[in-house]
């Protein structure tokens, strides 16, 4: 009978996510380098390309590959056989090896986690509790598979309870373009079919797990109904045109995972999740011999892609932005940020929302009369950066406060990633403002930007309080221009016709 330790079940678990932070799957490596390799549309190949080179750096670095770094969830097969040497339970072993990962002073993580979830939404402070799946198996050992999943990828899911004689390819190819760009395109999608609503939910999250082998079935074909169903997938939503960050390219998924399982005769249910640019998982096994050790990718996994700011962006000095100068941006332009910039999220509205209604001032410090916010929520800074990994989090959720605070605070423009909905955009046009796309899934490229960080408002909301950054050459793209133009509907719109040509040909 073998006996797993305690003390070495913490530390794999504490291990393993330290290694998925700052490392992808090689084979998701392989993946971005490919369609790097044959994406035509330059903002889709400039996307990847700083995908490709926030990955490196971060593998060098040892630092976050997004600043969102997920909620940890864990499948855990626990051999009948196998007995536990400890004083806490097992969710208790697992949950301080998530607190010592999260915690940890060389390669602080950002604490996402709050409860309750209705209502005060405290942090926990060092992302427990963990969703921990567990399920009985023969033998002696304990194979976990552990991932760190983002909200923006998360937020995407979806359910449905087809019809058994429906076709499950034309509801995925109707349901994602609706999903927008907040998982952070290109990613996997992860199916679940069959089972009850929960089952097939935990189905496809699991899947998610797998490698990525979509081409080597490309070339050998498929040799059942459930492969050709991911090649059927696979095909047609690229097709779409939706391609990186939803600017529009040939890539949308890397590949389309399915996991299957009997269901009643009058149901079909279906989950889907797509994982996101920061894909981050692992696996391991426990044999009783000590802590689990994960072998590190090699620097030559990575393709000899470097990301350079274009020769035709704009320097903008934001210090002193104007909303004439706002007016003269256009969609697809790319420009780099220099000067101060605001940071705010969903709990930073919500209270500037609840200032404004009071008719109260907003807090000393902030001040956006001719500035622009950037949706962030950056993890801790470690040594001597200014903060640590600082991508953009999904715009939509802020699109309800937009108009508050174009009409109402002096702001001109904001900073997010994917794209924003109808209320924003009209918001945008009747205002003359603009919105600017950051890519996801290269945050830590985007904190070399940052040359200075200070908290100004808000500080108890922690990683969603307001700060002021000091910003150099940050690169962002025009998304929406005064004029309501979204380069997130025509670029899409453009890419899914020339994909249809290059097809016939």
């Amino acid at each position: 009978m073998t006996t797993i330790q305690q003390d070495d079940l913490i530390q794999s678990i504490a291990d393993a996510l330290q290694f998925i932070s700052y490392y992808h799957p090689t084979d998701y490596i392989r993946a971005i380098g490919e369609a790097y390799e044959h994406e035509q549309s330059p903002a889709a190949k400039d996307a990847l390309a700083q995908i490709l080179t926030n990955s490196r750096l971060c593998a060098e670095g040892h630092r976050p590959i997004c600043q969102d770094t997920g909620m940890v969830v864990i499948f855990m097969k626990v051999g009948m056989q196998a007995r536990f040497s400890g004083s806490m339970s097992l969710d208790d072993m697992v949950n301080e090896g998530v607190r010592q990962a999260y915690l940890h002073p060389d390669n602080k993580l950002r604490a996402s986690m709050v409860n309750p979830p209705i209502g005060e939404r405290v942090n926990t402070g060092d992302n427990t509790p963990a969703i921990i799946h567990y399920e009985l198996v023969p033998g002696d050992t304990v194979e976990i598979a552990i991932a760190a999943k983002g909200g923006g990828s998360e937020n995407k899911a979806r359910f449905t309870i087809l019809n058994p004689s429906d076709s499950l390819a034309d509801w995925v190819v109707k349901t994602l373009p609706g999903m927008g760009a907040g998982w952070c395109p290109p990613g996997m999608l992860g199916i679940g079919i069959g089972g009850s609503t929960e089952k097939a939910m935990l189905l496809a999250k699991q899947s998610l797990m797998a490698p990525i082998d979509i081409h080597a079935l490309q070339k050998r074909g498929p040799q059942n109904a459930l492969e050709a169903l991911r090649l059927e997938i696979f095909e047609r939503v690229n097709a779409l045109g939706i391609g990186a960050q939803g600017l529009g390219g040939l890539t949308t998924v890397v590949d389309v995972k399915i996991q299957q399982y009997p269901t009643h005769a009058a149901s079909l249910p279906v989950g889907m999740i797509p994982n996101c640019a920061a894909t981050r998982h692992a696996e391991f096994t426990l044999d009783g011999s000590g802590p689990a050790s994960l072998t590190p990718p090699s620097l030559e996994d990575w393709p000899d892609v470097t990301w350079r700011a274009s020769t035709a962006s704009t320097r903008v000095n934001l210090d002193t932005l104007t909303k004439a100068d706002v007016a003269a941006w256009r969609p697809g332009q790319r420009l780099l940020l220099s000067g101060k910039l605001l940071t705010g999220r969903d709990a930073a509205h919500q209270r500037i929302q609840k200032l404004l209604e009071n008719g109260e001032p907003l807090p000393a410090g902030v001040n956006f009369t001719n500035r622009l916010i950037y949706y962030v929520g950056p993890v801790d800074p470690v040594g001597d950066e200014a903060v640590g990994p600082a991508g953009p989090t999904t715009a939509t959720r802020m699109d309800k406060f937009t108009d508050m605070m174009l009409s109402q605070t002096g702001l001109i423009g904001m900073v997010g990633k994917a794209e924003r909905g109808p209320t924003a955009i009209k918001a945008i046009q009747q205002h003359q403002a603009a919105y600017l796309m950051a890519v996801g899934g290269a945050a830590y490229l985007v904190s070399q930007a940052i040359r200075a960080a200070r908290v100004v408002a808000f500080e108890d909301l922690g990683m969603e309080a307001i700060y002021e950054f000091e910003v150099k050459d940050m690169p962002v793209t025009v998304a929406v221009d005064s004029q309501g133009e979204s380069v997130h509907q025509t670029g899409p719109a453009e890419w899914q016709v020339k994909i249809a040509a290059i097809r016939k040909t």
